[in-house]
């Protein structure tokens, strides 16, 4: 196993907290780049059941999901709040 498999079954560990899922994420909200989030939300759903169950959760199809979930992904804000639910978190809005 190299380090960056070890890295990310890590990671996919860790998601499996929501406190600190939701950190992860509020974290790769600060990123300016949509990508950063992208890829956190996208971890987040592989750690608390992967896309077939969020998927499923959000009546959406895997292919729909994977797409609004890639790196050129644009998700609508029912799609986000729906991943969100279904992997047990939701969205707040705090100041700086």
């Amino acid at each position: 196993m190299t380090i960056n498999n070890r890295h990310e079954d890590w990671l996919l560990d860790q998601l499996m907290d929501p406190g600190f899922a939701a950190e992860y994420l509020n974290a790769a909200s600060e990123d300016d780049d949509p990508k950063t989030y992208l890829t956190a939300l996208r971890q987040v759903v592989e750690a608390r059941g992967g896309i077939a169950v969020v998927a499923h959760k959000c009546n959406l199809s895997k292919e729909s999901l994977y797409r609004s979930l890639s790196a050129r992904g644009n998700p609508t804000i029912k799609t986000l709040s729906a991943v969100l639910k279904a992997t047990g978190l939701r969205m707040a809005v705090a100041t700086h």
